[in-house]
């Protein structure tokens, strides 16, 4: 459980910290209100890459090889954009204009996650 919730505020830390750098994906309302579409989001986000992205990945096997990997920065833009989709069919006033701004998107999300998930503790210490 505690797991869960240190990779869930990775996570959030992580989409934040992209809705900051980036003006096209968008995070509006009040500060309790982001606050808590954020969390949404980020559980929205992780249930999108825990279920579609694994179908996805099996799918795009052959351009893993083809591309040395790079595939994986689309598929990473494709999940961000399903999630921002996800989020409006659920009216979360969360918004990621454009596949470029996903792929930019992905790319903070991952490192910034990837950099949180190295700080902070997890089960295994």
């Amino acid at each position: 459980m505690r797991n869960f919730v240190v990779k869930t505020l990775a996570n959030a830390g992580a989409l934040g910290v992209a809705i900051w750098l980036l003006k096209d994906v968008t995070l509006t309302g009040n500060i309790g209100d982001k606050a808590l579409t954020l969390v949404l989001v980020t559980l929205l986000f992780g249930v999108v890459n825990v279920i579609v992205k694994p179908v996805v990945k099996l799918l795009a096997l052959p351009l893993f090889v083809l591309t040395l990997g790079l595939i994986s920065l689309v598929i990473n833009a494709l999940m961000l954009l399903l999630t921002s989709r996800l989020a409006d069919e659920f009216d979360l006033t969360f918004h990621v204009e454009g596949f470029g701004t996903a792929v930019l998107g992905g790319l903070i999300i991952a490192v910034v996650s990837w950099a949180l998930h190295m700080v902070l503790p997890d089960d295994k210490d």
